[in-house]
């Protein structure tokens, strides 16, 4: 990009280089804190996860008892005692990104009659409802990875930008300013000598 080689055109530049180094700091320090938020996500989401693999294999227990789901009436069947309403979750700011947190999962309040089923129900349904919890859990985990994934990526081609790109093109075209201003001063210096000159000959 061409720039005008004037002192108008230098302050500008000494002004862009002044708010480039101002705002730089503010962004690596963004940057190393959503690296961080996303560390530290990542690790709870590896925990859930585990945990909850955990609880289904804690299920194979179950699998035989299970298998009576089969001689229920259709309106009587377990998935339909375990029924998710909404995931209640509330809004949280890391690092200016808006990210959803986990509160709880709602279930549709379904009533049975006990006499209807073995006794295994009541246990059967608690473990539905705290796989589906962590099923929850964990996908409001993997939405706030992603949306701090994509503010790292925003905020790291910011950084490479002024690192890379504005900053040594400011400090670039103020050199290449004050050596222009500086010659150009240094010929009227010149000029004014033999000018001095040639009237002192007169």
């Amino acid at each position: 990009m061409a720039i005008k080689l004037t002192k108008n055109e230098l302050k500008k530049q000494k002004d862009n280089l002044k708010q480039f180094l101002r705002y730089l700091p503010t962004l690596q320090l963004k940057k190393q804190q959503l690296q961080s938020v996303i560390m530290k996500i990542r690790g709870e989401l590896a925990e859930k996860e585990a945990e909850r693999l955990q609880m289904i294999g804690d299920l194979d227990d179950w699998v035989a008892v299970f298998g009576e789901n089969e001689i229920f009436e259709e309106d009587l069947r377990l998935d339909k005692l375990v029924q998710p309403d909404k995931v209640v979750t509330k809004e949280e700011n890391i690092a200016g990104v808006k990210i959803p947190s986990f509160e709880e999962l709602t279930f549709k309040d379904i009533e049975y009659n006990v006499d209807d089923y073995p006794l295994w129900v009541d246990t059967a349904v608690y473990k539905l409802r705290e796989i589906a919890r962590l099923d929850a859990l964990v996908a409001t985990f993997r939405k706030q990875v992603q949306l701090l994934e994509a503010e790292l990526r925003t905020t790291s081609q910011r950084v490479n930008l002024f690192e890379k790109v504005k900053i040594p093109e400011a400090r670039e075209n103020i050199r290449v300013i004050q050596v222009f201003i500086g010659d150009q001063q240094t010929a009227a210096v010149v000029r004014g000598k033999i000018a001095k000159k040639k009237l002192v000959e007169v």
